[in-house]
C-alpha cells in the first residue's frame, strides 16, 4: 500500500511537471507568434506611413544647375531621378520629394538621350549621344558608383532590360538606313556578344527566350504572329496568330488586337504564363494612316494594376479632339476605375507602390491616383 502511494505521488508529480512544461512552451510560442505578428505589422504600417500624399511633397523641384529635360522614373515612392542639360553636357540627379534636396549622380560631357532603371532598381542605364553616329551606354549603381561604360557606332538604340538577370540587356542597334543588329551587353562581365535575330524589338519572356511580333518587310500588314524564341538553339513558336502590339509584365502577357465583334474597337487581352486568357477588354480605337494609335499605358505588379489612356470614341487619330480617359483595370477581376477624364494622351508611369502616377511627354507631373488630384513638379 505504502509503494502504491510512492507510486500514485510521482506519477502525480511527473504529471504537474509536464504540464507546466508545456505551459511554459504554449506561452513562448504564442508569445513568438505575437512578436512574429507584431514585427510583420509594423512593418506594413512603416511600408504604409512611407507612402506619403503629395500635398506633403516639396514642390516644385528647384533645378541646381542647367534647363530640366525629363524624369526617367521613380527610385522609391517618394524619389525621382531626373536628367538636366547644360549647353552640351548633361547631368543626373535624385530628388527626395520628402526633403525637397536634389543629389547630383552623375556627369555627362554629351547629351543624356534617356535612362532606363534596371528592374529591380540595383542599376541605371544611360544612354548619351556625343554625335548622330555613336551612343554611348553608361551603366551606374542607384548611388551613382560607374559601372561600366561602352560605345557603339549607331544612329538610334533601344534596350531590354533582362528581368531574370539585372547583368544582361538587349541592345537594338540602328544604321542610318535602319538596317539594324541585335546584342546582349553583359554588366558583370562587361562583354557584348551579337545575336542573329529576326526583328529589332525584342522582350524578355523568360532568361533563355525572347518574343517579338514577327511583321512582314516585304508586305508590311496591320497584324502580325507573336513569336517565341530560344537564344540557346534559335527554336521558335509562333504563341498568337494576329496581334498589333503585345507587351510582358511579371507573369503577364498583355495583348491588342481589333475586336472581331466590333471592329473600330481595340480589344485588350492579358493571359497567364500558360497562356489562358485572364482578362478581355475593348476600348475605342484610333486609325492612323498606315496603323492604329496605341495610347499610353502601365502596369503596377503590387496591386495588379493595368492604366491606360482611353479614347472616348472611334475614328481618325488625325482630327480626334475629344481628350482621353485614364482608366485603370484590375487584372485579377476586371474592376475599372475611371480616374481622370479629357486628359492630353501622354506617357504614364507608376509608383512602386501603385498610388501614383509620373504624367506628361517629360514626366513633368503627378497623378494621384486615391485623391485624383494633378501636381507640377516644375514650374510652368
Amino acid at each position: 500500500m505504502h509503494q502504491k502511494q510512492i507510486l500514485y505521488c510521482s506519477i502525480k508529480h511527473s504529471v504537474v511537471l509536464l504540464a507546466l512544461l508545456l505551459t511554459l512552451l504554449l506561452g513562448a510560442c504564442i508569445n513568438q507568434d505575437l512578436s512574429h505578428s507584431d514585427s510583420t505589422i509594423k512593418e506594413k504600417t512603416a511600408h504604409t506611413s512611407s507612402v506619403l500624399p503629395a500635398e506633403q511633397w516639396k514642390l516644385p523641384i528647384s533645378i541646381p544647375e542647367g534647363e530640366f529635360y525629363k524624369i526617367i522614373g521613380w527610385a522609391s515612392d517618394n524619389e525621382v531621378i531626373y536628367i538636366t542639360n547644360q549647353e552640351q553636357t548633361s547631368a543626373l540627379y535624385r530628388y527626395n520629394l520628402l526633403s525637397g534636396t536634389s543629389e547630383l549622380l552623375y556627369n555627362s560631357n554629351s547629351p543624356i538621350i534617356t535612362g532606363l532603371f534596371s528592374p529591380a532598381k540595383q542599376y541605371i542605364l544611360i544612354h548619351s549621344s556625343p554625335s548622330s553616329y555613336e551612343g554611348i551606354v553608361t551603366i551606374i549603381d542607384i548611388n551613382g558608383n560607374q559601372k561600366m561604360s561602352q560605345s557603339i557606332p549607331s544612329h538610334e538604340l533601344n534596350f531590354e532590360w533582362n528581368p531574370f538577370n539585372e547583368a544582361e540587356i538587349l541592345v537594338s542597334k540602328f544604321n542610318e538606313d535602319w538596317t539594324f543588329q541585335t546584342f546582349i551587353l553583359n554588366i558583370k562581365d562587361k562583354v557584348i556578344t551579337e545575336l542573329s535575330l529576326p526583328q529589332p524589338f525584342i522582350k524578355w519572356h523568360d532568361e533563355g527566350t525572347v518574343m517579338y511580333l514577327n511583321w512582314d518587310n516585304e508586305e508590311p500588314g496591320l497584324f502580325a504572329p507573336l513569336m517565341n524564341r530560344s537564344l540557346k538553339d534559335g527554336s521558335e513558336t509562333m504563341l498568337i496568330e494576329s496581334v498589333i502590339h503585345y507587351n510582358l509584365f511579371k507573369n503577364q502577357l498583355m495583348t491588342i488586337t481589333v475586336d472581331s465583334k466590333e471592329p473600330a474597337k481595340s480589344e485588350y487581352s492579358f493571359y497567364n504564363q500558360q497562356l489562358q486568357k485572364t482578362l478581355t477588354f475593348s476600348i475605342p480605337q484610333l486609325a492612323m494612316y498606315s496603323d492604329w494609335l496605341i495610347p499610353y499605358y502601365d502596369y503596377n505588379e503590387r496591386k495588379k494594376q493595368f492604366i491606360t489612356m482611353q479614347p472616348v470614341s472611334s475614328g481618325d487619330a488625325d482630327s480626334y479632339t475629344e481628350g482621353f480617359n485614364l482608366v485603370s483595370y484590375n487584372v485579377n477581376n476586371g474592376n475599372q476605375v475611371l480616374i481622370f477624364k479629357g486628359l492630353e494622351n501622354a506617357p504614364v508611369l507608376f509608383s512602386p507602390s501603385g498610388e501614383k502616377l509620373l504624367y506628361g511627354h517629360h514626366f513633368e507631373k503627378v497623378v494621384d491616383v486615391k485623391t485624383k488630384k494633378i501636381y507640377s513638379l516644375f514650374e510652368e
